[in-house]
């Protein structure tokens, strides 16, 4: 009996995981912005402003991890780097290649398009 409740509870949260995570992924960013200032007459104004925005990656910066696929659409400010001794890059593996993504360099292989490893701020 205990077996049976412990597989149907571990098949619960297999199938609810995914759910909950999509759910956070896609939740608003909201933003505070508060303002004080003082009046010459001695009087506090305080002004507050709330931003709300949906997480588009499009136009968002994209935090790449390794093992991810590389989507060249969701790279900010996306070149190919051929000159990675410049910026103190070691020798890309054959089949890799180090790729910019904003200020990070990114080892993509060329094939597949998964990220071998990211060196954050490593282009400046």
């Amino acid at each position: 009996m205990m077996k049976k409740f412990l597989m149907a509870l571990a098949a619960t949260t297999m199938i609810a995981s995914p759910l909950v995570t999509a759910q956070a992924q896609a939740a608003p960013h909201r933003e505070v912005h508060r303002v004080v200032k003082q009046n010459p007459h001695g009087r506090t104004v305080v002004r507050q402003k709330t931003v709300v925005r949906q997480n588009d990656y499009r136009n968002n910066y994209r935090h790449w991890s390794k093992g991810q696929r590389f989507d060249r659409r969701y790279a900010n400010n996306y070149r190919v780097v051929d000159n990675y001794r410049n910026y103190r890059l070691s020798t890309p593996p054959r089949g890799y290649q180090w790729v910019r993504s904003g200020n990070d360099a990114v080892l993509v292989a060329i094939t597949s398009g998964i990220i071998g490893a990211v060196i954050g701020g490593a282009l400046r």
